[in-house]
């Protein structure tokens, strides 16, 4: 008789994913105070406002992609910066599975 592992743990749904506009929101203000940056600084060098920027970092607002690039040339990064330190995040942050959780043994 064959011997079943458990199945991982479904998450719950009251422990929704964040959603990509806080996601983006956080790292850009992570990234403006590592640099020692006001809000006005980086909003004038990528030509928005100070208050869409600050809503931007709150995740208030729904940014475009013209608008993200805007951000993140001002802060000197890049696209592939912002969305590889997001996924480092997201891996830091996600539980570790227990060993052997994720694997069905099928035997005969």
């Amino acid at each position: 008789m064959a011997e079943l592992l458990p199945l991982p743990a479904r998450r719950v749904p009251s422990d929704p994913d964040p959603l990509w506009r806080h996601l983006v929101g956080e790292r850009l203000r992570r990234l403006r105070r590592e640099r020692g940056e006001t809000l006005a600084d980086v909003a004038r060098r990528a030509g928005i406002s100070v208050q869409y920027l600050s809503e931007m970092e709150r995740g208030r607002k729904e940014a475009s992609s013209e608008m993200i690039a805007a951000v993140l040339g001002a802060l000197g990064e890049t696209l592939l910066d912002l969305t590889a330190g997001i996924a480092d995040d997201l891996r830091q942050a996600a539980p570790t599975p227990a060993m052997g959780a994720q694997v069905l043994a099928l035997a005969a």
